[in-house]
């Protein structure tokens, strides 16, 4: 899978200083102030894609807006790709960050989540291959980490026995690894269309494929993983 980061995104180390200084300033996650009011309230009607342009024009706010919208989201398919929670929020704060370095060279001819998760899994993609050889954290679910810790535990069932339970518990683990162990493409697919509900036409353009091949992609997916966890079906 060829990924990289040159889909309009600057990378550009001389932006170092001011990704700090951003930080600093708590513009990434920040509360509205008296004295910058939230923009929420002027987002109707608008596209995300209108949104960035306005990021484009020098409104903190809308990139606030944004930040705040796609955080959780973000970490979650950070975390998925990662199964590292640390990792997934620096992992989703460097998209947000790359989104802003990038803000000048914007054009808004896709739609702005299939920009958003080009970085993203960019990012991700690069990042399981730089610690390929690093233990990953044990993980609890492939469902949506916490928002303030980015891990998730699976919630008891009342309604179960312990054994039912277990088998649960294990069904999962084996849906996690089976998933892990698809190929990259396959996996990053399955991601964005189970977990990200990414429809075909979005996860083809963040890949870069034709829809035809993004669905007969995800098939083989599926049709794999429907086989190896056919004792669970």
């Amino acid at each position: 899978m060829q990924l990289s980061d040159s889909d309009g995104v600057d990378t550009d180390v001389s932006s170092v200083a001011m990704d700090q200084e951003l930080l600093a300033m708590g513009s990434i996650g920040a509360q509205p102030t008296a004295d910058r009011p939230p923009f929420a309230g002027s987002a109707a009607g608008l596209t995300d894609a209108d949104i960035m342009l306005r990021v484009k024009a020098g409104d903190e706010s809308a990139f606030e807006y944004l930040v705040q919208k796609y955080r959780r989201p973000m970490v979650g398919f950070m975390y998925r790709m990662s199964h590292n929670a640390a990792a997934a929020e620096d992992l989703a704060q460097e998209v947000f960050l790359r989104v802003y370095r990038s803000r000048s060279g914007y054009e808004a001819s896709a739609k702005f989540t299939t920009w958003l998760y080009r970085i993203a899994t960019n990012l991700a993609v690069n990042h399981a291959r730089d610690t390929r050889n690093e233990r990953p954290e044990k993980m609890a679910s492939l469902d949506e980490p916490d928002e303030e810790t980015g891990t998730t535990m699976d919630v008891a069932d009342s309604s179960l026995t312990v054994e039912e339970s277990m088998v649960r518990r294990e069904r999962m683990a084996a849906i996690r690894a089976k998933v892990q162990a698809l190929p990259e493409r396959q996996r990053v697919a399955v991601l964005m269309h189970k977990y990200q509900q990414m429809d075909y036409k979005q996860i083809a353009e963040v890949l870069k494929l034709s829809e035809s091949a993004t669905k007969s992609l995800l098939f083989r997916a599926y049709e794999t993983l429907r086989e190896q966890l056919k004792e669970f079906v």
